[in-house]
């Protein structure tokens, strides 16, 4: 893996991150394919979309389709025939996420099996060799991801587990299978973060995951937590700010330092009849749309928006016809996939602040915050 940073803006920068032969600039916002897909898109759709780099979890394919059938095809990879690059989180957050089925111990985590309750013990080793077996080309080390508003003394038992879980999980690390990231842990404790990082840079990671953060708290101190924090990470390795996709907290993250981003949001607010457009968010169902011939956006270069109207998305979502989901998600990747790239373009042309002051205007003008939107499906 070869990193560099090669332009910055005050703290905002512009790098490259190369592994094997595909080179990836980053700010890069990353589609997440939890369990081998991108909900409702062939992996070449997500190509198409212009997307080289996409996340897979361990959790979810440790269970299914497991181990056995994974190493049949040599693989994720070509389970799911993405020819990009792949990323794996280790089941840290499912650690937050399915709380009442698992239990955290000193050497691990013991899960049940939310498809058939069986019990599987997750050790810090056994998260990165399973992660090699699946053939990404980077990997997370497994960590504990706190609830916000968790009392300090848990906060720091949680903090230093999983510095310990790194150190370990690196101890078994196989050359030449994939990149090992650490994640680093802390809450919105400066002193605990740093004491992490300085851990953690020890074992020479060659690059670290911003992890259990926009998890329930408010925005603003995370916001203001960034603008310390991350300037303080290592400056020649990717800074990896995990489960984050709303764009007007991305540009924030981007202002103190942040190259990677991930999150189901683009996906699964498409699944629920939400489309992200330069004037906010567009709920399709609404009444308005039902005789609206304009495309999603005016301007986008999408299947969905070349080939079909709004009112055309407002029928199929009232029908529950499976394409409706289909085509929203690719509309929203295309979204998001345009925006990074206008974002760095304005970073490069020294003209990132007029770029983000224009887009947050139009953004807000439309947005519509009391949206409900189901995140369970």
């Amino acid at each position: 893996m070869n990193f560099e940073v090669k332009e910055k803006l005050d703290d905002i920068r512009i790098s490259k991150l190369k592994i094997d032969d595909i080179e990836i600039e980053t700010p890069i916002f990353m589609p997440v394919g939890t369990q081998a897909t991108v909900k409702t898109l062939s992996s070449d759709e997500v190509w198409n979309l212009g997307y080289r780099l996409i996340l897979v979890n361990t959790y979810h394919l440790y269970l299914q389709p497991g181990e056995e059938v994974i190493k049949s095809f040599n693989g994720i990879k070509n389970f799911m025939k993405w020819r990009g690059l792949l990323l794996s989180d280790s089941g840290g957050f499912q650690v937050l996420s399915l709380s009442d089925i698992r239990e955290i111990r000193n050497d691990g985590v013991l899960f049940k099996s939310f498809i058939d309750g069986s019990e599987h013990f997750f050790t810090p080793e056994f998260v990165v060799k399973f992660q090699e077996i699946l053939g990404v080309d980077i990997m997370m080390t497994l960590d504990i991801c706190p609830p916000y508003g968790i009392d300090e003394e848990e906060l720091i038992k949680f903090t230093n587990l999983s510095i310990d879980w790194a150190k370990r999980g690196k101890g078994v690390k196989e050359e030449g299978k994939g990149f090992l990231f650490a994640v680093i842990q802390g809450g919105l404790n400066l002193y605990l973060r740093m004491k992490a990082v300085e851990e953690l840079e020890k074992e020479n990671f060659p690059g670290y995951g911003i992890g259990g953060l926009s998890i329930g708290e408010p925005w603003e101190k995370t916001k203001d937590f960034l603008k310390d924090f991350v300037k303080k990470m290592p400056n020649d390795k990717p800074r990896y700010f995990m489960g984050l996709g709303d764009p007007i907290s991305i540009m924030d993250a981007v202002e103190s330092g942040v190259d990677m981003f991930d999150c189901v949001y683009p996906t699964r607010i498409a699944r629920n009849r939400t489309l992200l457009t330069k004037f906010g968010k567009l709920r399709i169902t609404k009444s308005e749309y039902k005789n609206d011939e304009r495309p999603i956006e005016e301007d986008c270069d999408c299947y969905a928006c070349k080939n079909f109207s709004r009112a055309y998305l407002h029928h199929l979502f009232k029908a529950k016809e499976i394409l409706a989901p289909r085509l929203a998600s690719i509309h929203n990747l295309r979204f998001m996939y345009r925006f990074i790239e206008d974002l760095k373009n304005s970073i490069k042309e020294k003209k990132y602040y007029q770029f983000r002051n224009e887009f947050e205007k139009n953004y807000i003008r439309e947005y519509n915050g009391n949206e409900e939107v189901n995140y369970e499906n």
